[in-house]
């Protein structure tokens, strides 16, 4: 009896916890429901945007409270499909097999073993962006931390990681929103907000606002020092990931919210030439994804190639928002 008091008087006096709720985890029976959408609700037939084709997507929904928030992606062509891999900005990754028949195989649900912080909040695993090479390890960028760490294959485990003192001072919810492995074996990432210091900018100031530090990594960015080049957005845009295409081009998403609730994404091409150390660049503008089609949140772009054509894919992050949605969309690059 005495025993239970103290208990109860326990329960009574001391308060509860009272901070951020437990960073939610993927539990250990996946499950995906997909269901196919259209590039334009009111003309189902439409393929044409700007210079890409579209090849189909789908909506993604799960019963597990975790899932959802997925920020990047990676995909590989394989002879049963195309193995698509995507990172969640609290964590945790879904990998699965499409086929023609846009119906998820050989679902995997991956929290990961490591990573800033102790895992409790979501921002000690903010995972904004993600880079693969040909053997399978795996680069991930974090916010707040800005740091990447390096995982083996499958995110079996942490390997290494590293916080660069070229982005020390991102902003903390404004870091390496993006991370590109270039075939060259360079890596390149983009702050998602900072912009290039005063002290090193040559031009206007008006042109400066409109710039982001972005750095070269001749390497493994965990061992390798960065070089610093200059990415130009367009008005209220902002990057929120890149992944390079076969001969070295980089392609970058740039993303913009307008109010009432409405996301607007750009493509955009920058040349291999102009990733260099010193360099101010510009994308060509490829597409453009907003209303009346569908459009979200984009924050993650990956390429692979089917039958010589480039193969472009977007992922939206839906901020497990009622309001939002889980995109996985796929397009032919024409031009």
């Amino acid at each position: 009896m005495r025993l239970l008091f103290v208990v109860l008087a326990v329960l009574l006096l001391v308060p509860g916890w009272s901070g951020e709720e437990r960073l939610a985890l993927l539990g250990d029976r996946p499950q995906l429901i997909a269901t196919p959408v259209a590039l334009d609700p009111a003309d189902p037939h439409r393929r044409t945007l700007g210079a890409l084709t579209y090849l189909g997507g789908v909506t993604l929904r799960s019963l597990d409270p975790a899932f959802g928030g997925y920020s990047s992606l990676t995909v590989v062509r394989r002879a049963d499909g195309d193995r698509v891999t995507l990172l969640s900005d609290g964590g945790n990754a879904v990998a699965f097999t499409l086929g023609s028949d846009w119906r998820p195989r050989g679902l995997r649900f991956v929290n990961l073993p490591a990573g800033p912080g102790i895992g409790w909040e979501k921002r000690d695993r903010d995972s904004e962006s993600m880079a693969t090479d040909p053997h399978g390890t795996i680069w991930v960028g974090f916010e707040g931390a800005n740091a990447i760490w390096r995982y083996a294959p499958g995110f079996a485990r942490a390997e290494a990681q590293r916080a660069p003192a070229a982005m020390a001072h991102w902003p903390d919810n404004g870091g390496p929103e993006s991370l590109a492995r270039l075939p060259d074996g360079r890596f390149v990432t983009i702050s998602e907000q900072r912009h290039v210091p005063r002290a090193r900018w040559r031009g206007t100031d008006g042109v400066r606002l409109a710039s982001r530090e972005a750095l070269i990594f001749p390497g493994d960015p965990i061992t390798t020092t960065p070089r610093r080049f200059a990415y130009l957005v367009a008005g209220i845009y902002d990057p929120s990931d890149a992944t390079a295409l076969p001969n070295g081009d980089l392609l970058v998403l740039d993303r913009a919210f307008r109010l009432p609730y409405r996301f607007s994404n750009r493509l955009s091409r920058i040349p291999a030439a102009a990733i260099r150390p010193g360099a101010v660049t510009r994308g060509a503008l490829l597409a453009t994804l907003d209303a009346p089609l569908i459009h979200d949140n984009f924050e993650g772009v990956a390429t692979t190639t089917e039958a010589g054509r480039t193969i472009v894919w977007l992922v939206s992050d839906d901020n497990q928002s009622m309001l939002q949605r889980t995109l996985l969309l796929k397009f032919r690059l024409d031009r």
